[in-house]
């Protein structure tokens, strides 16, 4: 069912960019924070960040980046993903980051990123450069010392065994360790994503873009957005055309994930594009800048596309990124000088990040190594169910809390982006945490901190008193519509078990479970229609989703509130 505001599906069930301007989190940190954890070896403050579905790595960059107006600090992130092509995509994304920059420039790097990150469609010099990185990965993330050797500011020693594994034959299939006439069709698969979420309007979707864009983007505050550039990404997936247009033909197989999906009685396992069709990769870098005459307007028209301030904030990150690790002056203090150590003086990684196991998030306050580990915890919009009094145990007192909001998701209307902000309060307040009432308020984000003598509530009132379920938001993807041959690439029945594909879950699911807990009927009927595992192929059984991960098929039930 299409209604005005679309189908309810143009986010997908898989996030592939953020939906949300990227942030310094070191500046988000530092108040009301808590002080600064000294490393007594190295006696160098540490800020610990703990990250549930920041995606594409935007936060850390520009962390890192805008990490020189700021006292020296060891960061240690914590991602924790509900996929492992996401982590995969974090990964390849900081290779490319950190890349030396006498084998790949300034700009080369700027424009793969851009392509890789935001793009359905590739060019043959980026594609090739993905398929050198993916093979190079797959060979490192079995031998965790040569890892070490050669990444050393990451950490995947959270993840499981299986994770690990699967991760492998991720980098292989990005690799091309599958051959076919066709493995990963990503023009057919976006055209018949787009024909479903459309529907009788698919022949009229040059307007409906039209006015997706200026009747929603445009008023929530992404009007450096340009029609044409919008219109471009809704009708192939390219939302960075830095070349010729018929040079973009090979397909990203980085926004390629896998799943099982219920067809004709049977489980299938296939690989598809589940992703953002609907929004697009503009708000990440495209629509804030720190050079305010990117932002300015003539005769009530932006100057500049989202494109074009996209290309010139990444540009700046990577060249902030090029310098790390070099003295420099802070901006509007002559006297305060960049304290990194120089490359040749031996000193410990600046930053390293810690990937987390699936489905840890409500298990990781069991642990005395992460309970009030954080300084910082940030909550994507699709993650917004994962906020719990436990997940709250691991924020130190005086701890910063921020969640991205449903701004720019455009099926939402404007009292379900209310309903969700306020469902956002409720669960920080059942997880311990106050309204940060300083600063400029924010569509975009919810700012909270925990104060020093709260404690964590487990009654839980305020998750019981939901907001109703929008209809838009009421089914995800493949409940609605059983698995084409358009919509899906099933799988070589063949393939080894030394590269299982691993299910993704349904990442922007919570905007359903942040808006209304299910009914005893419905809870129920979620339960009764869980495949058990019996009934499941034998040759699928690698796929078998891990803790926290959900069937496609079945919609993910609310997370019960704890009782003391």
């Amino acid at each position: 069912m299409t209604t005005p505001a679309g189908s309810g599906m143009g986010f997908g069930s898989v996030s592939w960019w953020g939906l949300s301007p990227a942030v310094d989190l070191q500046a988000e940190s530092e108040s009301p924070g808590p002080p600064p954890q000294a490393d007594t070896e190295h006696e160098t403050p540490e800020l610990n960040v703990l990250l549930l579905g920041s995606v594409d790595g935007r936060h850390l960059l520009r962390t890192l980046a805008r990490a020189a107006l700021w006292p020296r600090r060891r960061f240690h992130f914590y991602v924790l993903e509900n996929n492992l092509e996401a982590v995969a995509r974090h990964v390849l994304i900081f290779s490319l980051a950190l890349e030396d920059p006498e084998k790949m420039g300034l700009q080369e790097r700027s424009e793969t990123f851009l392509e890789v990150w935001g793009n359905a469609l590739l060019r043959p010099p980026v594609a090739a450069f993905v398929r050198a990185q993916a093979s190079r990965l797959a060979h490192l993330v079995p031998e965790p010392d040569r890892l070490a050797e050669q990444l050393p500011w990451l950490s995947l020693g959270a993840l499981k065994f299986r994770e690990r594994d699967a991760l492998e034959a991720v980098f292989r299939f990005w690799a091309g360790g599958e051959q076919g006439p066709e493995p990963f069709p990503m023009s057919r698969l976006w055209d018949s994503r787009l024909r479903q979420y459309l529907g009788s309007r698919y022949d009229a979707r040059r307007g409906v873009s039209d006015w997706d864009l200026h009747m929603k983007l445009h008023d929530r505050g992404a009007r450096v957005i340009h029609t044409r550039e919008f219109r471009r990404w809704r009708d192939t997936g390219v939302a960075f055309e830095l070349r010729d247009s018929s040079a973009y033909h090979v397909p990203n197989r980085t926004l390629a994930s896998g799943r099982l999906l219920s067809h004709r009685g049977d489980r299938v396992a296939a690989r598809g594009y589940w992703g953002d069709i609907a929004t697009g990769p503009f708000v990440a870098f495209g629509i804030e800048a720190d050079d305010e005459t990117l932002l300015r307007t003539s005769n009530g028209q932006p100057v500049k596309t989202a494109g074009e301030i996209t290309e010139h904030n990444v540009a700046e990150l990577f060249r902030e990124m090029a310098a790390w690790g070099r003295p420099r002056t802070s901006q509007g203090d002559p006297e305060q000088v960049q304290v990194f150590p120089s490359p040749a003086a031996p000193a410990p990684e600046p930053f390293t990040v810690h990937f987390l196991s699936l489905g840890s998030a409500h298990t990781l306050h069991h642990k005395s190594c992460y309970k009030g580990q954080f300084q910082l915890l940030y909550v994507a919009c699709g993650m917004v169910h994962l906020l719990s009094p436990e997940l709250g145990a691991c924020v130190a007192p005086g701890g910063r809390l921020i969640v991205e909001l449903a701004q720019f998701l455009v099926d939402l209307r404007q009292e379900q982006l209310q309903a969700f902000s306020s469902r956002v309060g409720e669960l920080a307040q059942a997880a311990g945490f106050a309204p940060h009432l300083g600063g400029k308020p924010s569509d975009t984000f919810a700012r909270f901190y925990k104060a020093g003598d709260s404690a964590p509530s487990h009654e839980d009132q305020a998750v019981e008193s939901g907001t109703p379920l929008p209809e838009v938001l009421a089914q995800p993807l493949e409940a609605t519509d059983p698995p084409s041959e358009d919509r899906t690439q099933p799988l070589e029945p063949g393939t080894p078990p030394s590269e299982p594909l691993k299910l993704t879950s349904e990442s922007q699911a919570s905007l359903l479970e942040a808006s209304a807990p299910p009914t005893g009927s419905q809870a129920a009927k979620s339960e009764n229609q869980t495949v058990p595992p019996e009934t499941k192929s034998p040759h699928l059984g690698h796929l078998n989703p891990g803790p926290g991960m959900r069937t496609p098929s079945v919609w993910p039930p609310r997370p019960q509130a704890s009782h003391s």
